[in-house]
């Protein structure tokens, strides 16, 4: 059976109606509220011993591992970094505090941010001397950290790492910040690359504070010189946070 015109321009008619009517509303809201995230980290926390005898506030280094580290054996973190400068019978006068990542986990910057805050709060630290380095997967967690806690950390000093987030985000957050970045120059894992970039993105928004070496014959293995080297921590604590 055939629909006369007139009919159907009358159906057309009663839902285009309809539609009109039924516009889509949109408002304007605000969500505010306090989210907090569970936290389960183990950590190292070496103390001088001139610490204990004195009364003063100590400058803090904190150092973040590698992938190879991760999980809960609190041992593995000794193996690299500080705490291995330490064992081979150096000496530090700073505070030096070591996270451990979770197994199958990355450096989160809040994680990592709320901890160096409680230490901060319950032992003797000079909050103006408060010092952030890690090698590799902790050389990542070294620029995220840094570049979103910025406020926290007098110096930085990355090692064979690299950004997750748009390089020049982060650079503006350290502008101001003195930074010291290493690189092995053969390095197939994270390639010297990323340092670079990193490196003359802070030198192009004006930052003179920043220092790279880069070892021409080493691999991803370059944080074993970098943390031998007594002049990473002379020139950490040597640092002071500008107010």
């Amino acid at each position: 059976m055939k629909i006369p015109n007139i009919v159907l321009a009358g159906f057309f008619l009663f839902f285009g109606i309809a539609a009109e009517a039924q516009t889509a509303d949109i408002s304007e809201n605000q969500f505010k509220e306090k989210v907090e995230i569970p936290v389960d980290m183990g950590y190292l926390l070496y103390k001088p011993e001139t610490y204990k005898k004195s009364k003063e506030d100590y400058p803090l280094i904190v150092f973040l591992h590698g992938a190879g580290e991760r999980g809960t054996d609190l041992q593995k973190v000794k193996v690299n970094g500080p705490f291995q400068y330490l064992e081979d019978g150096n000496q530090i006068d700073a505070v030096i505090l070591a996270p451990q990542c979770p197994a199958e986990t990355y450096w989160q910057p809040d994680e990592v941010a709320a901890l160096v805050k409680k230490i901060i709060k319950e032992e003797r630290i000079d909050p103006n001397r408060v010092y952030l380095t890690g090698l590799s997967m902790g050389g990542y967690g070294t620029w995220a950290t840094g570049g979103k806690y910025p406020e926290l950390f007098a110096a930085m000093a990355p090692v064979c790492g690299a950004i997750y987030r748009p390089i020049y985000r982060n650079a503006q957050h350290l502008r101001n910040m003195p930074i010291w970045v290493f690189h092995g120059a053969m390095d197939n894992v994270v390639l010297p690359e990323n340092s670079n970039k990193m490196v003359m993105a802070l030198r192009q928004i004006g930052n003179e504070n920043v220092k790279f070496t880069i070892y021409s014959f080493a691999n991803h293995n370059s944080w074993t010189e970098t943390y031998n080297n007594p002049e990473l921590y002379s020139w950490l604590l040597s640092q002071k946070k500008q107010k």
